[in-house]
C-alpha cells in the first residue's frame, strides 16, 4: 500500500472536511489532493529521482509530501539548521533530484550538481490553490521507498534512513481509526519538517481527517497564540518546549479550552515538568510516544490513564511508570538483550530490539535489520514486571567506571527530583583509574549549587559509585531543535574543563 492511499481515502469520504491550514480559509481534502496530484505530475516531467525540501514548516509538506508518492520519488525533507556546506553536501547525495526551497535560503544552495531548485513561493503558488483541477488518479509507482530521512551524523557521515510505503502506512493503519477524528479537530504541528515525528503527523492526521496547522518555527508564546486562535484539539511537543509553554500558560492565563490530547516525546521528560502539566492542564490527556526514525515513529504509549493512575499513586513502583515510556503498541514486538542475544528478565538493564510491519531498520546501500526481522535499536532500557519500558539513553552514552556499566539516565533523575536543579546532564569523562568517571552539569534555580548537598542527595538513594565525581555548573544546558540533550557537545567541552 501507498501512503498516497491514505489521502486518496478520506478525499473519497469526506472532500469538504477541512484539511489543511486556517480554520476559515485552509484547505479541504479534495482541495489537498488536486493540489497534491498536480504536483505529482510536475515532480514525474523533471527527470529527478528524489523530491527534496529545505525551509520551514508550512502548507506546501503535505502537498509535497503526497505528491511524492504519487510521483514514486522519495520525499527527502533536509535540516536547514545544518551549516551551508553541511546542507550542499546532503542535497548532492540525493542527485539527480528537484529542490523546494525557502526563497530565503536558495544563495545556500544554488550551483548543486544535479539539483533542480524551485522557490518555494512558485511552488505553493501552483499547488497549493483553494480548487485545483481534479486530476487523475496516480497508479502505484514502482519505487518502495517513501521518504529518505538522514540522521544527525553526530558520530560520522550522516546516514539515510529508509522508509518505505509499507512501513509507514502498517504503521498508520494499526494506531489510527479511518476518520476517527471528528470534524472540529486540529493538530498543531511544530516539530521540524526533516523530524519522524513531522513525517507521521502528516500521514496519521490525513487518515483520521484531522486539519493540520502549522508553526513555522517554535516559540512558546506563538505556539500558546496559534492553538488559541485555530482551537487546536491535538499537538506534539518535545520536554523542552512543553516547560517553555507552560510558562506562557502561567503568565498569560491562557487554558486552551479546546485542547484535548498533547503528546510528548524525542527526550526524557522530567517529572516535575509532566507534574506540572497535569495540574496545569487537568482536561487534557498527556501520552509520551517512544520511537525512532528507523520504526516510522511510535512504537511504545503511556496513555492517559497511565499517567493519571501514576501522578496519583503513593506506591513508589507505580508512581515510577510516569517515567516510563508505557507500553508497546500492539503490533510491536519488543525484546531487552543482554549483550550475547539472550533475553533479559524484568527489572534486567540491556538493549532494546523491536520487530514489526512498521520497523524499517534499513539505511540507503545499508541492512541494519535481522534476517528474522528483529532491529537492534542502541537504546538502553528494561521492563517493569508489568511491561512498561523505561529507556535509560543511548547505549554509547553509558557510563563504565570500573567494568561497572551506569546509566546516566538513572542519576539524573535522582538529582531532579533535588529542590535545587532545574535541568541536569550526567555523563562519563575520562579517568586514569577507572577508565571513565560520573559527572553531573547542573542548572540550578538560581541559588548557587551546593555540591555537598547534592552529592549526598545522589549517595543516599544510589550506590558511591553512581555518585559524581566532577560537578559543573552552567546557565542552560545544550539541546538541538527536536529536544534532544547534546551530550556529546558537553562531553567535549568537560573532557578539556577537567
Amino acid at each position: 500500500m501507498q501512503i498516497p492511499l491514505l489521502l486518496e481515502l478520506t478525499a473519497d469520504v469526506a472532500p469538504e472536511r477541512k484539511a489543511l491550514g486556517d480554520l476559515d480559509d485552509g484547505l479541504d481534502f479534495a482541495a489537498m489532493r488536486g493540489n497534491a496530484r498536480a504536483a505529482a505530475t510536475w515532480l514525474g516531467g523533471t527527470g529527478a529521482d528524489n523530491a527534496v525540501f529545505v525551509g520551514l514548516n508550512g502548507a506546501a509538506l503535505p502537498v509535497l509530501m503526497f505528491a511524492s508518492g504519487m510521483a514514486g520519488k522519495p520525499f527527502v525533507p533536509v535540516n536547514y539548521r545544518l551549516s551551508d556546506s553541511e546542507v550542499r553536501k546532503l542535497i548532492a547525495r540525493t542527485a539527480p533530484s528537484v529542490v523546494i526551497v525557502d526563497d530565503d535560503m536558495l544563495a545556500r544552495i544554488e550551483g548543486v550538481d544535479g539539483a533542480q531548485l524551485c522557490p518555494r513561493s512558485e511552488f505553493e503558488a501552483r499547488f497549493l490553490q483553494p480548487s485545483p483541477p481534479a486530476g487523475e488518479p496516480t497508479e502505484d509507482a514502482e519505487n518502495d521507498v517513501a521518504v529518505l530521512l538522514f540522521t544527525s551524523g553526530t558520530t560520522g557521515e550522516p546516514k539515510a534512513a529508509m522508509l518505505r510505503h509499507a512501513n509507514l502506512t502498517s504503521y498508520v493503519m494499526s494506531t489510527v481509526e479511518f476518520l476517527g477524528a471528528g470534524e472540529d479537530e486540529a493538530a498543531l504541528v511544530s516539530v521540524p519538517p526533516y523530524h519522524i515525528a513531522g513525517i507521521s503527523a502528516v500521514l496519521t492526521s490525513a487518515y483520521g481527517g484531522r486539519r493540520i496547522v502549522y508553526l513555522p518555527a517554535f516559540t512558546a508564546e506563538a505556539w500558546v497564540e496559534i492553538a488559541a486562535r485555530e482551537r487546536i484539539t491535538h499537538a506534539m511537543v518535545v520536554p523542552t518546549m512543553l516547560d517553555r509553554i507552560l510558562d506562557v500558560l502561567d503568565q498569560s492565563g491562557v487554558t486552551l479550552p479546546a485542547l484535548r490530547a498533547l503528546s510528548y516525546g524525542g527526550g526524557r521528560m522530567p517529572e516535575p515538568v509532566i507534574a506540572r502539566a497535569l495540574e496545569a492542564l487537568p482536561h487534557v490527556d498527556f501520552v509520551n510516544a517512544y520511537g525512532l526514525t528507523e520504526t516510522s515513529s511510535t512504537i511504545a504509549l503511556l496513555g492517559a490513564a497511565d499517567h493519571r493512575t501514576a501522578i496519583a499513586s503513593s506506591d513508589p513502583v507505580v508512581r515510577r511508570r510516569l517515567g516510563s515510556v508505557g507500553k508497546p503498541l500492539p503490533s510491536i514486538e519488543l525484546q531487552i538483550r543482554r549483550e550475547d542475544g539472550s533475553v533479559c528478565n524484568a527489572g534486567e538493564p540491556g538493549e532494546i530490539h523491536v520487530r514489526g510491519d512498521q520497523v524499517s531498520g534499513e539505511y540507503l546501500h545499508k541492512k541494519a535489520i535481522a534476517d528474522d526481522g528483529w532491529f537492534a535499536t542502541n537504546d538502553a532500557g528494561w521492563l517493569d514486571d508489568e511491561g512498561y519500558l523505561f529507556v535509560d539513553g543511548r547505549l554509547d552514552d553509558v557510563i563504565v567506571r570500573g567494568g561497572e556499566n551506569i546509566s546516566p539516565g538513572e542519576i539524573e533523575d535522582v538529582l531532579r527530583a533535588h529542590a535545587d536543579v532545574a535541568d541536569v546532564a550526567v555523563l562519563g569523562l575520562p579517568c586514569v583509574q577507572w577508565g571513565e568517571k560520573v559527572a553531573a552539569v547542573i542548572v540550578t534555580h538560581g541559588a548557587p549549587g551546593d555540591v555537598e548537598a547534592l552529592a549526598h542527595h545522589v549517595k543516599s538513594r544510589l550506590r558511591s559509585t553512581k555518585t559524581p565525581e566532577s560537578w559543573f555548573f552552567r546557565d542552560a544546558l545544550p539541546y538541538n531543535e527536536t529536544g534532544k540533550l547534546l551530550r556529546r557537545v558537553l562531553k567535549t567541552e568537560l573532557a578539556s574543563e577537567s
